[in-house]
């Protein structure tokens, strides 16, 4: 009998061990380590992630997905292939105050010229965003890219909206957190795998 309860304490151990070896978590959320956007699609491990702070508050925690692991913005914008920002919030937020908050990121970290060249792309994710109604704290936001087929918003699983066209539209939603004004610094630093 002791024997069989030593198996089943060890059996639960080594469980437990292997599931952490496959998430990571930060602040209360769990992070798959690796994923696939598509069943047979390439395999993303997860890059880096962290949380989004507004002055005192805890906005969401986001991790970012690629098909290897990058240490610099350069070479996450320079990198082809299938990719994912996962944003799981900690507050409630307005579908507004979102979709304001990304569009002021794509602003502050792209030029003039390419913000009249996405324009109507921004417009089609402000519509996307503007139709979730909001985002309640426990909600899981995805910001998909597959090539071929652009960018999908999925909220708690299902899609919302079409597909955005364009691989340079990706390349300006990644910016609102790798681009040389980020939205938050520290988030910054732990979407590109820094840990300290």
């Amino acid at each position: 009998m002791k024997r069989r309860i030593a198996v089943a304490v060890l059996f639960s151990v080594v469980s437990l061990a292997q599931a952490a070896a496959h998430s990571a978590e930060v602040g209360g959320v769990k992070l798959e380590d690796k994923l696939q956007l598509a069943p047979g699609g390439p395999e993303l491990v997860l890059n880096g992630a962290g949380i989004r702070t507004r002055v005192i508050f805890k906005v969401y925690v986001a991790g970012l997905y690629l098909t290897e692991k990058k240490q610099s913005p350069a070479d996450v914008l320079a990198l082809g292939g299938p990719k994912r920002v996962a944003m799981t919030m900690l507050r409630d937020l307005s579908a507004q105050q979102l979709s304001e908050a990304l569009a002021e990121g794509i602003r502050n970290n792209t030029s003039a010229a390419e913000q009249e060249a996405l324009k109507p792309r921004i417009d089609e994710l402000i519509g996307i965003m503007n139709a979730l109604g909001e985002a309640k704290k426990g909600d899981a936001i995805l910001l998909d890219f597959v090539p071929d087929a652009g960018t999908s918003v999925v909220l708690n699983g299902q899609v919302r909206g079409k597909p955005i066209a364009g691989e340079d539209f990706y390349r300006a939603l990644l910016r609102i957190w790798l681009g040389d004004k980020p939205v938050d610094a520290d988030l910054k630093k732990g979407l590109l795998g820094a840990t300290g």
